[in-house]
């Protein structure tokens, strides 16, 4: 759960400043934001199919794990390669696909990790819950950034740490699943 609420930190808030960073850092206008929305999320639903494909072969906390270097690759081109709308989309059509298969296999693993009871809905309501508190976090991590450094560029590298973080965490996390 503690590797989820730190990774989730990340996720959540590339989420919500995506379209800000288009806007703001590639000066993209609503009709060019519209497509990268809408792409990234049609590219989400190949990703969710692969990355359940993978957990089948590699187990769910490998593929999480590939996940998050995946994400700390997006971040890097981001800070880098992110410079006209072209790259722009190249980095929703990326994000779009892992983030599918980051939410499902998250959801996935924790289910896997609940005891036995008939009440699953608290469990659920309890990793809401700090998805939430991760996307607030998140944000302020973002926005103090944003402000100290002048740039959306120096924000999105330092995003990085949650996702390092975060596989850091996955290593510790019992490597028994429950079927």
């Amino acid at each position: 759960m503690v590797a989820f609420f730190v990774f989730s930190m990340g996720i959540q808030t590339i989420m919500q400043m995506a379209a800000f960073f288009g806007e703001k850092e590639i000066n993209l206008d609503s009709s060019q934001l519209i497509v990268a929305i809408v792409l990234v999320q049609l590219i989400a639903i190949p990703g969710a199919i692969l990355f359940s494909w993978g957990s089948k072969k590699l187990g769910n906390i490998k593929m999480l794990m590939v996940a998050l270097l995946v994400w700390v690759g997006v971040c890097v081109y981001a800070f880098y390669g992110v410079t006209e709308v072209v790259t722009f989309y190249i980095a929703a059509g990326v994000i779009g696909f892992i983030m599918g298969g980051t939410q499902s296999l998250a959801r996935s693993t924790y289910s896997k990790f609940l005891p036995v009871t008939d009440d699953t809905a608290s469990f659920f309501s309890f990793y809401d819950v700090t998805e939430k508190l991760g996307l607030i976090i998140g944000l302020f991590s973002f926005g103090y950034l944003e402000g100290t450094f002048g740039t959306m560029r120096a924000s999105i590298l330092a995003l990085v740490v949650f996702f390092i973080l975060g596989f850091l965490l996955l290593i510790l996390v019992p490597k028994e699943e429950k079927r």
